[in-house]
């Protein structure tokens, strides 16, 4: 029998962003699991096959969890200590933007473009499902750069009128050239020039906790390497399908995108 005695920390968000580190029921969003005294070993959690962020908070550990945007309203199943749980997730309507590419192969790719596609993906999607066994303090992260934060995440894009999947981040404005900073320590995942994604760094802040960085002009670590929290890690550029210069900020727990507006203090 699945068991209904699940704590969450705090309530669905419905139209302003939840401050940093607190829950948001919804697709895109995340749930935050009460599961035991720290005092006692941290237990494994699990969504489906997929390792969730355990952490301690205050005397508690707590489980972490990133909602896929795919979700359907209702019961998502968490496996904690082997145990089920449940989380309720809240009914949320992204809204959606029509943008006009000039480069007409960044909206409909031949063979080779595609191959070169898929092979990025597969380096880009080991990056965001890697799982390191480091303690993890907390989620807040600070601004990667102090542009206007647009509310882009979950947006359904078209593309010349054709649809794409939802957007996975948060588009922040800047000029080309602008630094842009690590928000919290940890260890550069992943960097490369990417066809969709132009120029990009990843970093793995621990426990499938993974910020991505697109669309710089330059990139200034490699994959590997630590960082600090206001370490500079490239710059604000145009790479990658873009209509112009900004940063493309994107947060992922457990390999799924979550809305950057939560995390952001």
């Amino acid at each position: 029998m699945i068991s209904r005695s699940i704590i969450v920390v705090a309530l669905l968000a419905m139209s302003a962003p939840a401050p940093a580190t607190e829950p948001s029921l919804r697709p895109g969003g995340l749930a935050i699991i009460e599961i035991g005294g720290a005092k006692a070993p941290a237990p494994d959690a699990k969504l489906g096959d997929t390792p969730l962020l355990v952490m301690r908070r205050g005397e508690h550990w707590v489980t972490v969890v990133g909602i896929p945007l795919d979700t359907d309203p209702g019961e998502l199943l968490v496996t904690i200590g082997g145990e089920p749980r449940v989380v309720q997730v809240s009914e949320h309507a992204y809204r959606e933007q029509r943008l006009t590419v000039e480069n007409k192969s960044f909206v409909t790719q031949n063979q080779e473009q595609l191959d070169r596609i898929w092979s990025e993906r597969k380096i880009i999607d080991a990056a965001l499902n890697h799982y390191r066994e480091v303690p993890v303090d907390g989620l807040s992260l600070a601004a990667p750069i102090p542009g206007t934060q647009s509310s882009s995440f979950g947006y359904r894009r078209f593309f010349n009128d054709q649809p794409r999947a939802p957007h996975k981040g948060m588009d922040i404005a800047g000029n080309s050239g602008d630094p842009v900073v690590a928000p919290r320590n940890g260890v550069v995942a992943a960097t490369g020039d990417y066809f969709f994604n132009g120029n990009t760094v990843l970093i793995d802040h621990g426990r499938g906790f993974v910020t991505m960085y697109c669309h710089l002009s330059e990139i200034a670590v490699e994959s590997g390497q630590p960082v600090t929290t206001g370490e500079t890690i490239g710059a604000v550029g145009a790479t990658g399908r873009v209509t112009g210069a900004h940063l493309h900020f994107g947060t992922y727990l457990n390999g799924t995108a979550v809305d950057p507006a939560i995390f952001l203090e």
